[in-house]
């Protein structure tokens, strides 16, 4: 069985609140944030505070913890690889039954459970957080990105450009390069072409 340590930030200790109906608190806390805590483009860095806003209400089956987390999110734009960084919100509304009340009609997987009282919001950072982070984070909606051929950073030179031929046209155009290269080699083996002989009075 999974022992909870109620010392942790991560922690919430809901024994004060007994198993009587419609008893409340809140909760107003600062946590770290734990590791992984983000996409492979976005995420609120390891260790950095998250504010907890929470309200835990006892009911029938459990304890029901709702209000909102909120962060701020680091990473890169997706289009020109600048550093990006933005305020998250979430908003948190879970379930934690008491061992063995499970509500009629739930499957016991889908549900968080009451450990000795204690609830868990580990599983809950990352159910909530995670999804509320941007997809494709940029760093203005109307960043232009990378040059595709350089690599140049588009929002510097708004005017950068390469010429460069329809890629569609190369095979033709390396058809007339070959036969103006042939045109050549022909004229400078027979030199230019005489006229036609005098007639002879």
């Amino acid at each position: 069985m999974i022992r909870l340590d109620p010392r942790s930030p991560l922690v919430l200790d809901t024994r004060e609140l007994g198993r009587r109906p419609g008893t409340m608190r809140k909760v107003h806390r600062t946590i770290p944030a734990p590791a992984g805590l983000g996409t492979e483009v976005i995420g609120v860095p390891e260790g950095a505070d998250l504010e907890l806003d929470l309200r835990l209400e006892s009911v029938m089956e459990g304890i029901l913890v709702s209000g909102t987390i909120t962060g701020r999110a680091e990473g890169e734009c997706v289009r020109c690889l600048d550093p990006v960084e933005q305020r998250v919100e979430a908003d948190v509304q879970e379930l934690y039954v008491f061992p063995g009340r499970t509500p009629d009609g739930e499957d016991e997987d889908e549900l968080r459970e009451l450990v000795d009282d204690l609830i868990d919001l580990r599983p809950v950072l990352y159910d909530t957080l995670v999804p509320a982070l941007p997809f494709q984070p940029v760093c203005r909606d109307d960043c232009p990105g990378l040059c595709a051929e350089c690599g140049a950073r588009l929002a510097d030179d708004p005017g950068h450009s390469h010429e460069s031929a329809d890629p569609r046209w190369a095979a033709l155009q390396g058809m007339l390069s070959e036969n103006e290269n042939d045109d050549l080699t022909e004229h400078d083996e027979h030199g230019v072409t005489a006229g036609p002989e005098p007639k002879e009075s």
